[in-house]
């Protein structure tokens, strides 16, 4: 780590937890995904977003939320430019193969859980009940954990 820097907790977002954070699909993600977002914005924690992730959720505003195009649009250009926010661009395809499709059948979670597993210590943000027992299995942590009803600003280091 360059002298200067300070360590700071590394969270890979899943296309459902980003969806979640944008939309009011689900009002209950919604509140829990935000102080990470809120921690993030604050350089509390970085959120790591792959390009994979991007583009999965491009899609899903498109053609299953049928938002306009522009809107889209300024809402990645947006997103892109948080600060907090790490896009990772590389995929070591070699890893990714390894987990797809067992023990990921859905390659943009074995994409993921890869990053993760390269990020070392980083956390999958997802809502993904059969994506989050295949991180399990794999020891990669979780956000929120399970069995935890809420994680607050607080616990991220907000003030």
């Amino acid at each position: 780590m360059p002298f200067g820097e300070v360590p700071v907790k590394r969270y890979v977002i899943d296309t459902n937890a980003l969806i979640s954070f944008v939309t009011d699909r689900n009002p209950e993600q919604q509140r829990i995904v935000a102080p990470l977002f809120e921690a993030a914005t604050h350089m509390k924690v970085a959120i790591l977003c792959h390009q994979n992730v991007l583009t999965e959720f491009i899609y899903v505003l498109d053609r299953v939320y049928q938002l306009p195009k522009h809107r889209i649009g300024q809402m990645i250009i947006d997103f892109i430019r948080m600060p907090g926010l790490e896009l990772v661009q590389e995929l070591d395809y070699e890893a990714v193969l390894s987990a797809w499709p067992d023990p990921f059948p859905d390659f943009g979670d074995a994409v993921v859980a890869t990053v993760a597993l390269a990020k070392k210590g980083a956390a999958v943000v997802t809502f993904d009940r059969k994506f989050s027992l295949g991180l399990k299995r794999l020891n990669i942590p979780l956000y929120p954990a399970r069995g935890a009803h809420h994680q607050n600003i607080e616990q991220l280091g907000v003030e």
